[in-house]
């Protein structure tokens, strides 16, 4: 699909500052994802930089079928357009196994066949921490493996988040040994966002804070493969207004074009950016056009979240 795209092109290496807004095509984009997109898009275009989308899709169990091309019209309506060729991770599976085998070769990586349950405790809800159980067997697992990486013996992760400050974590206790590639044969994510922000050059990455404790496993990731490491920047979590998060809520209705420019202004005013009230009701790029001009991502220091405005 071509909806929209800027003449830049775009390498393997920034030589600009270079962001991105990677969703899964798992439905239609809400408030909350538009905030993740606008976000992503002011701090990349205010530095002059290239701002580019890329489709997380190799999850297919749960994509929904025609939400990529959904989510690009959306894009598109709110006048987000990017820079260089949509890239699709389900065209992606050879580079992310290098990776993977580069872990394995350097043993860094670890074939595993538990099964959660078997180290989930009764009644536990949300990620568990692995503890382990397959690092050391001799010999190791074969047939339907997942592969972890080995966590231990590391030191904590520390990163300077440019909203959220230093942030320190010690993967090992807090997670355990993360799965790289999935029993079903598909990648994980983890190793797939850290190959794909490498190989595109993106030079900050910009998304919500519900993925801030997933930034030290990439961070140790990227060590790992001698990757660099981007600049974060985590944006508050979009609420509905009884304090849920608005992705799981009843109130995360999709986003809608003919609404774009009362959407767009609530979103700029989740993001501490206010447009003039002359502007509230301009179209979707003239309030870009001003947004990347006034974009100040200091006003987002501390900010964990904020209660939509929707009705």
């Amino acid at each position: 699909m071509n909806v929209a795209r800027s003449s830049t092109a775009t390498g393997t290496t920034a030589t600009v500052k270079r962001g991105r807004f990677a969703p899964s095509p798992t439905g239609r984009l809400h408030e909350g994802s538009l905030l993740a997109a606008v976000g992503s898009y002011l701090d990349a275009r205010h530095a002059g930089g290239e701002w580019l989308v890329r489709i997380e899709d190799i999850d297919r169990a749960r994509e929904q079928p025609g939400a990529a091309d959904d989510i690009l019209r959306t894009l598109d309506a709110y006048g987000l357009h990017w820079d260089g060729p949509v890239r699709y991770q389900h065209t992606r599976t050879e580079a992310y196994r290098a990776a993977l085998d580069t872990l394995i070769e350097t043993r860094r990586a670890y074939p595993c066949d538990c099964d959660r349950r078997a180290y989930t405790p009764p009644g536990h809800v949300g990620e568990v921490r692995y503890p382990g159980r397959c690092r050391d067997r001799h010999p190791p697992p074969t047939g339907a493996v997942a592969w972890r990486f080995d966590t231990h013996g590391g030191t904590p992760v520390t990163l300077m988040d440019r909203s959220q400050g230093s942030i320190t974590q010690d993967v090992e206790a807090v997670v355990g040994d993360f799965v790289l590639w999935r029993k079903d044969g598909f990648p994980a994510y983890q190793l797939a966002v850290v190959v794909d922000d490498a190989d595109q050059g993106i030079s900050d990455v910009v998304r919500g804070l519900d993925l801030l404790d997933n930034t030290p496993r990439q961070v140790c990731l990227q060590q790992a493969l001698g990757l660099p490491s981007p600049a974060t920047l985590h944006l508050p979590l979009l609420l509905a207004r009884h304090g849920e998060k608005l992705s799981k809520s009843k109130q995360a209705v999709a986003v809608e074009g003919h609404d774009a420019s009362a959407t767009l202004s609530r979103v700029l005013s989740a993001l501490r950016q206010p447009l003039p009230p002359d502007l509230r009701t301009a179209p979707p790029g003239v309030q870009l056009d001003w947004a990347v001009r006034h974009w100040d991502p200091a006003r987002l220091i501390g900010c964990g979240a904020v209660e939509t405005e929707a009705r």
